[in-house]
């Protein structure tokens, strides 16, 4: 239920020279210091979430914490499903610090037309006027407030995707190079991240040059796209159908029949230890035959990168129906630069187990700074942009970019620390589940199939009685259950085919997120929270101090909800081998 994630041997870097960013807009925001490294919420990584009320008034008992703390499957040994039963808060953070939580906006909402907040999410913050990507040309010329290290230049990732996909989701640049970059379809994690609660939002996967370039070196798009279907069979630890494949041609038993010919698939059949192991091929193969492409079931390769937009919601005037908006709230990115073999991974989990249970009230520590992103102390380095004022794009503050590391270093559901990838639609979806999402909607999607044989989004409408943690979302409870509190039987006939029943929210709801999420931007207030509320939701804590006194009673003899989706398969995924 709640994160509590302790990390070692981590340093807090000191403030630098406070030099702001200037955005100019007339609200008079507070300007983001970029080149700090205090944190203002110590706590920063644990997000709002972790502060729902599990029970309710009637003393009911309900759940969205499985979403997140689950056990885990190697090699992410966290298993933390205790923290479904228990508010294990260190002492700094049980004062809730998200107090934009409990700010009413209602007037200011309603004070906005749909007109005016529709504008605002169709202009594009990603692409200049030019048609170039206004981040790039902005770091290339880069402003003093955004040089954390205060050499004169970006050090950073720098945003190349064109968002420009093919019919098989590989984003190309002008001149029809690919960027390396590919969109995936997946399975939306229950909870927040649906776009009935505030945002849209995309992933993108680019393995590094070597997985993408044949033995000679030169470019191959042919064996890019078997490396990620190799990818995708280590992570999600089944088989993946490819194009038939003259195995001759790359030198690896693709399908693991003990020969080389056709190949129609890539097998899932790494167990090192009983002799058996599978490879790359291309450039990476010799690379991992010299020891510098590591690799091994639940792990990305080395130079793995993920970029993840989040976005306003859009209404197509044609159908009325919500999609993804051109505006962007948030542009994600995290690249993995150090491999960590299993028993580095098990030592580090174990030690972190000790520490949370020895020091229960020692906090995270995290090293890094605005401008090279920081590391989540497993092999991954976090960074991102968010909206400035005027709403434009602009680098996350140091304390910006920590509210990231929570999720991405500290939860036992996630592979490798990534959740999406392993959520990645299969073989029946549409082009393999190889697209972006505007070219192609999330309706028609079914409900993802857990191992245990029940769908996913029922399981979680059932466990947590709501839509959202905060069971805040009004229009899916009267959508979705009774007066009573039961769900609605057509309601969940509806949505085993179709997801986007449950996940796509009425036109009015959209606008009214989209414009109680913009007062955030204008205020530039994302410490405070980037929860899109309208009025403070009445299921969360202001403070947690005696929520597990509290909730003894009622939570007494429960436990841990199990079969987590990372276990799962998609009800669109190949049968092949599963």
């Amino acid at each position: 239920m709640k994160i509590h994630r302790q990390k070692q041997s981590r340093a807090l870097l000191s403030a630098t020279a406070a030099l702001a960013l200037a955005t100019g807009f007339a609200t008079g925001a507070a300007a983001a210091d970029l080149t700090s490294g205090t944190l203002h919420n110590p706590t920063a990584y644990i997000p709002s979430q972790c502060y729902t009320k599990i029970v309710d008034d009637a003393h009911r008992v309900h759940n969205p914490c499985f979403t997140c703390h689950a056990r885990s499957r190697p090699p992410t040994w966290i298993h933390d499903d205790d923290l479904q039963m228990s508010y294990a808060l260190p002492a700094p953070a049980l004062k809730n610090p998200w107090t934009n939580l409990f700010r009413d906006r209602s007037a200011e909402v309603a004070a906005t037309t749909d007109a005016d907040i529709l504008a605002y999410v169709r202009t594009d913050n990603y692409r200049s006027a030019n048609g170039g990507l206004a981040l790039s040309e902005k770091l290339a010329d880069l402003p003093a407030g955004w040089d954390a290290d205060g050499d004169g230049k970006w050090g950073g990732f720098v945003p190349d995707c064109r968002f420009s996909f093919d019919a098989e989701g590989f984003d190309r640049d002008p001149a029809g190079t690919p960027t390396g970059w590919r969109a995936f379809a997946y399975a939306p994690l229950p909870g927040g991240f649906w776009p009935t609660n505030g945002s849209t939002d995309d992933v993108l996967i680019r393995l590094a040059e070597p997985y993408r370039q044949a033995a000679s070196g030169s470019t191959d798009l042919a064996v890019y796209k078997l490396n990620l279907a190799i990818v995708e069979a280590l992570i999600t630890r089944r088989n993946v159908p490819i194009e038939a494949t003259d195995e001759t041609r790359y030198g690896v038993d693709l399908d693991r029949d003990g020969s080389l010919g056709t190949a129609t698939h890539v097998t899932y059949d790494w167990a090192p230890l009983d002799g058996r192991d599978m490879s790359y091929v291309g450039a990476a193969k010799a690379l991992q035959e010299n020891g510098e492409a590591p690799l091994a079931a639940g792990l990305y390769p080395l130079g793995t990168e993920f970029l993840h937009t989040v976005r306003y919601i859009d209404i197509d005037d044609a159908t009325g129906e919500v999609k993804m908006a051109p505006h962007m709230k948030e542009v994600r990115y995290m690249v993995k630069t150090r491999w960590q073999t299993y028993a580095d991974r098990e030592e580090g989990h174990l030690a972190e187990a000790k520490e949370r249970t020895d020091f229960p009230d020692r906090i995270a520590m995290f090293f890094g700074d605005t401008e090279h992103g920081i590391s989540n102390g497993t092999g991954w380095r976090l960074q991102a942009f968010i909206e400035a004022a005027d709403g434009s794009l602009r680098p996350q503050s140091f304390e910006e970019t920590v509210f990231c590391m929570g999720c991405h270093g500290g939860v036992g559901v996630t592979d490798d620390d990534v959740f999406a990838f392993s959520r990645k639609l299969g073989a029946n979806a549409h082009n393999g589940g190889w697209y972006h999402w505007t070219q192609k909607g999330l309706r028609g999607v079914p409900d993802p199939i857990r191992t245990d044989g029940e769908p996913e989004y029922a399981y979680y409408l059932k466990n947590n009685g709501a839509g959202d943690e905060f069971r805040n979302n009004s229009e899916i409870i009267e959508k979705f259950f009774d007066d009573n509190g039961t769900l609605r039987p057509e309601m969940l006939d509806a949505l085993k085919d179709d997801v986007a029943v449950l996940l796509y929210p009425s036109a009015e709801r959209a606008m009214t997120l989209n414009k109680a999420y913009r007062l955030i931007v204008r205020e530039q207030s994302f410490s405070k929270g980037r929860d899109a509320v309208v009025a403070p939701p009445k299921n969360v804590y202001r403070d947690a101090s005696d929520a597990d006194e509290e909730n003894a009673p009622y939570v007494a003899g429960s436990q841990p909800l199990g079969a987590p989706y990372a276990r799962r398969r998609a009800a669109a995924s190949s049968a092949t081998g599963e």
